[in-house]
Order: structure tokens, then sequence, then C-alpha cells
């Protein structure tokens, strides 16, 4: 009996594995479907709008308790505009010349790591100098104080000032959040991507104010850092909400109980992509001229090549 017993327990238990690993998978599939809404600064009504799945299956998938076919994946990953590789939990496939890098490393002691890195990023900022030219671009989430921030950095460096969503408006006859509704967020990002190749192209000196997701779109943002000395413009998530309210612009928390932490979601899902930025500037309890005389250093360390 125990021996028979004890052979219904090794049948069992690779079954008991599968369930494990399964219920992990889709946790990790839901916490990506999460991360890339939040990263897009998208409610959940809003996803499962464009996506044209019920907003009570998309709570599920997000909670590791949906199962949702490759279909359903593919519908949420147009909805975001990204490839539905991105909302699956990543391996460890790595590309040749990455896996022979990482290998040099690793015979590298860790005392001399630093120097490493620094002599990485000495050679991928002489290869990038001359690109960046004087095109300062602030980036960061709303409410930061962008747009205020880099009307008066124009004035003082006398070049243009260009907030790429205005540029989006003029350009295609249409506010930002009825262009999305009417054309999807793909849509928007093409029209956002366009408009930023367009400043790079016509303007050697100049100031531009992004919209808070353009690092959902990891194209554009590379040109971005590429083509402009990048400044992470932030502050403490309750201020961003404060001057949110304030400026009557409440996208995308609008009718949304769980405002805040929406808003912490998006700050989480979007930090290492605003920290690749090339500066930072934390306006956080600054005065407007506080804070604009921090910038204005800051960017002069940038031009004449001196980080600080």
């Amino acid at each position: 009996m125990a021996k028979a017993s004890s052979r219904r327990r090794e049948k069992e238990a690779p079954a008991a594995k599968l369930d494990r690993e399964a219920e992990r998978f889709a946790a990790e599939v839901g916490h990506m479907v999460r991360l890339g809404r939040a990263k897009r600064g998208m409610t959940r009504r809003q996803l499962a709008a464009d996506s044209g799945i019920s907003e009570r299956y998309l709570a599920q998938i997000e909670s590791g308790q949906g199962n949702p076919s490759v279909i359903v994946l593919k519908s949420i990953a147009d909805a975001i505009d990204v490839p539905v590789i991105e909302l699956l939990p990543r391996t460890s496939a790595r590309a040749p010349a990455l896996t022979k890098i990482l290998d040099h490393l690793a015979r590298i002691p860790a005392a001399e790591l630093p120097a490493v890195a620094t002599m990485i990023e000495g050679r991928l900022a002489e290869a990038t100098v001359s690109d960046r030219a004087r095109r300062i671009a602030l980036v960061g989430l709303r409410g930061a104080g962008k747009s205020t921030l880099g009307k008066r950095l124009a004035e003082h460096l006398g070049c243009p000032f260009v907030e790429l969503n205005r540029m989006v408006e003029q350009e295609y006859g249409a506010n930002v959040p009825t262009l999305i509704e009417m054309s999807g967020v793909a849509t928007f990002r093409r029209y956002e991507r366009a408009c930023l190749e367009r400043v790079i192209s016509d303007h050697e000196a100049v100031v531009i104010a992004t919209a808070g997701g353009i690092v959902a779109s990891p194209e554009t943002y590379a040109l971005l850092l590429r083509r402009t000395h990048s400044i992470w413009v932030k502050a403490r998530p309750e201020e961003h909400m404060g001057r949110v309210i304030e400026q009557g612009d409440f996208r995308p928390m609008a009718h949304n109980r769980e405002a805040m932490s929406d808003l912490l979601a998006i700050l989480e899902a979007r930090r290492d992509d605003y920290a690749r930025a090339e500066g930072e500037l934390d306006t956080s309890g600054q005065t407007l001229d506080e804070s604009f005389a921090r910038l204005a250093k800051l960017v002069a360390s940038h031009l004449n090549g001196k980080k600080k």
C-alpha cells in the first residue's frame, strides 16, 4: 500500500512542477503586459479599448490569473506598439558579439571594471558628440517642468524651442488625444518620430521638450539620445501629480481612482529609460528660478564637454 502511494506521488510530481512553471510564466507575462502598458502611460481601460479585450480579462492577465492566447497577446502588443516578444519573459539568449564582450568582462578583476566602464563611455561620447551639436532635449513625466524650463532655456541660449507634441498637432491637424483615439498609439509614435527627425535635420541648436512616453518607442528614443544632449527633468511623484492637476491635463489618469498608483507604475516602468539621459535635474521643492539656474549650469557643462 505504501509503495503504491509512493508511486502515485512520483507520477504526480512532474505534473505539479509543470503547473508551478505555468503559473510562474503566466505571472511573468502579466508583469510584462503591465510594464508595457505603464511605460506608455496607458490605463487598463485604454488598453482594453485599443486591443478589443475586456478590461476584466486584461486585469486577469496582468495579475497572472489569465491564460492569453497568442492572438490575444498580439492584440495587446499591437495596441501598445511593441513586438509580441516584448510581452514574453526574457530569455538568456544573447547575440554572439555580446556574449564575447561579457566573457571578456568576466575575466577582468572587479576593481578594474569602473575604469573599463569609463573607457567605454568615453568611446561612445567621442562617436556621438558631433552628432548632438547644440541640441538639448528634456525628457521625463508631465509635470516636471519640461515646457516651462525649456522655453526659458531656449531664450537663454538664443535658439528655437520646440514642444514635440505641439509640432505633431500642427503637422497633422489634430490634438494628441484625438489623434491617438482616431488612429492609435502606433500612428502617433510614427508622427512623433517624423517630427523629431525634422527638428534634428533643421536645427543645429534647439531646445526640445518631449512627451513623457517617448521612451516607449526604442528607435525614436535611441535617435534622441544619439542626436541631442538629453536631460531627465524629474520631481517627486506628489509634485508631478499636483502640477498636472494645476495644468488641467490629467492624461492618462482622468476619471481614474487609482491615479497615484498608476503614476507610480508609469514612473517605475520608465525610470531606467529616463536614466539613460546624459544628465538629470530634480526640480522637487525648487522654485522656477532655482531649477532654471541649475538647468542652465548643467546644460553648459554638457555643451562644453564637461559632465558634472
